[in-house]
Order: structure tokens, then C-alpha cells, then sequence
């Protein structure tokens, strides 16, 4: 049986906040979709989507000093699932932008190398990104602070 509109009345006045733009969630949820899809846009004349170029950032950021860098570092770095980040390596490895060698010591470990190719598109790229987010975000030091204390209040929920 459906909910009739005004049980559905009820349970938003008096188990919500309500109204969806009334709930940070809801409002985060819908601003990090808005600026996907503007990174994206953005990004496409590179031949990169924003989960692309984020996977390659942070595969070159992790191998600026050097050491391997393994899909599972990735992951956990990125707080992403390892199967996307697999998907995302894969797409760059077609691309020419990372490749993906077998370790020597654990066959069942791929270090991921940025190439040349990488290099110069995320060259071209960071800035486009950085554009986007100072557009959109503005270029002040407060929203980044309160983002990265949420963030790092949440590893003490885990």
C-alpha cells in the first residue's frame, strides 16, 4: 500500500530537517555531483573524466619520490573501491598515460608508473582542474579547512 501524501507530510515535519536543502548531506551530495560534472566538461578536451584524472593525480603524487606505487595504495589513498581504481588504471593504460608492470617480488601486485604521456596531460590538466574548484569554491583557505577537519574526524569513526 502507498504512503498518502499526508503521511508523507508528517514523517518531513517531524523526522527531518524539513526540507532537502536544509540538510548538509543532501546539499554536499548534490555540489559534489555539480562539480563532477563541471570537472568533466572541463577535462574532456584533455580525454580525462574527473575519477580519470583523480586516479592519475594521485598515482603521480604518490610516485614523486620514487618507490613503487600498487593499485591498493591507490585505493586506500583515494578511499575508492579497488575494482574502480582498476577500471580508471585500465582506461589510462589505453591511453598511454600510466602503465601497469607485475611486481618482480608478488605476482599478484601491479605497480602503476606514470609516463611521459601522464606527465604532460597532467601538466595541462591540473590547472583546468584548479579553475573549476577556485570557481566554483572560491579561493580562500576556510571551506577546505572545515572539509579536511570532517575528514579527519571520520577516521575515529572507523
Amino acid at each position: 500500500m502507498d504512503a498518502d501524501a499526508r503521511e508523507l507530510s508528517r514523517l518531513f515535519a517531524t523526522a527531518s530537517l524539513g526540507a532537502p536543502e536544509k540538510a548538509v548531506g543532501f546539499v554536499l551530495w548534490r555540489v559534489l555531483h555539480r562539480y563532477v560534472r563541471e570537472i568533466d566538461h572541463a577535462l574532456a578536451p584533455l580525454d580525462l573524466t574527473h575519477l580519470q584524472f583523480t586516479t592519475l593525480t594521485m598515482a603521480a603524487w604518490l610516485g614523486r619520490a620514487g618507490e613503487p606505487v600498487t593499485q591498493a595504495a591507490l585505493a586506500r589513498f583515494g578511499d575508492i573501491h579497488p575494482m574502480q581504481v582498476s577500471h580508471m588504471l585500465k582506461a589510462l593504460e589505453g591511453k598511454g598515460m600510466v602503465t601497469r608492470p607485475r611486481s618482480t617480488t608478488d605476482v599478484r601486485t601491479k605497480h602503476v608508473r606514470v609516463t611521459a604521456t601522464g606527465v604532460a596531460v597532467l601538466r595541462d590538466a591540473l590547472p583546468v582542474a584548479i579553475e573549476v574548484q577556485q570557481r566554483l569554491f572560491g579561493t580562500g583557505d576556510e571551506l577546505l579547512t572545515r572539509l579536511l577537519a570532517v575528514e579527519e574526524s571520520a577516521e575515529t569513526w572507523r
